[in-house]
């Protein structure tokens, strides 16, 4: 399985009737195992719609999605929990639990792996936060953490469980130069390590460097896939 993603002439729009608004047209888009591709453009171009689309979270009824090897386009919500089950994400806001503490949001990322003890989670959740350099801060909450530190936490949440897809959305928006570049060459170290393809939105050109491929979505269309 060399495809990890593979898209074709997807199409999708929200309303219908005179109220239909097309948000992608025609997309096509493949991505490998190990590689690292980021999308651009502006918005309201489709990028988070196409991410949700891809991570089993937003249903598409026209078009080809196969992730996976399991085809997504009218399939069952237990095929879209399989492929989630199998997708770490990354969101712009972090959203982690505020009362809970950097090792207890990562933990809880593996809750369902049912073959594990609550020990063998919290271990695992402890050597990625030290992965991603947040061994002294396992205890701290959210609110004691700075916004790159948050990420940091983030990324552990989203690789802890050996995931074969990373699906980033903005995930440098509020975060300046140095954490962002901080964040997304931690990301793009452990990914690469682990094997995991990653698909990256983001209007931040300053992370295009870690990029095997940069793809721009203008008006639903990639431009330059």
């Amino acid at each position: 399985m060399s495809k990890i993603i593979d898209v074709r002439h997807l199409n999708f729009s929200f309303g219908s009737g005179e109220m239909e608004r097309p948000v992608l047209k025609d997309v096509s888009l493949s991505i490998e195992k190990s590689e690292i591709v980021l999308m651009t453009g502006p918005s309201g171009s489709g990028k988070t719609t196409f991410l949700t689309i891809v991570g089993g979270l937003r249903q598409a009824s026209y078009g080809s999605v196969t992730v996976l090897d399991r085809q997504l386009i009218g399939s069952t919500e237990q095929v879209k929990i399989q492929v989630r089950q199998q997708t770490g994400y990354i969101f712009q806001q972090h959203n982690l639990l505020k009362a809970l503490t950097a090792l207890q949001n990562v933990s809880m990322a593996l809750e369902m792996h049912d073959t594990m003890t609550e020990r063998q989670r919290l271990d695992k959740a402890a050597e990625m936060l030290i992965a991603v350099g947040l061994g002294d801060h396992m205890n701290h909450k959210p609110e004691q953490l700075s916004g790159g530190q948050r990420q940091r936490v983030s990324i552990a949440r989203a690789l802890v469980g050996h995931p074969k897809i990373i699906l980033a959305d903005e995930p440098t928006a509020s975060l300046d130069k140095q954490s962002g570049q901080e964040a997304v060459g931690i990301l793009k170290k452990l990914a690469k390590e682990s094997g995991a393809a990653i698909l990256l939105v983001t209007h931040d050109y300053r992370i295009v460097d870690i990029a095997d491929r940069v793809l721009e979505l203008e008006d639903g269309v990639i431009r330059n896939a």
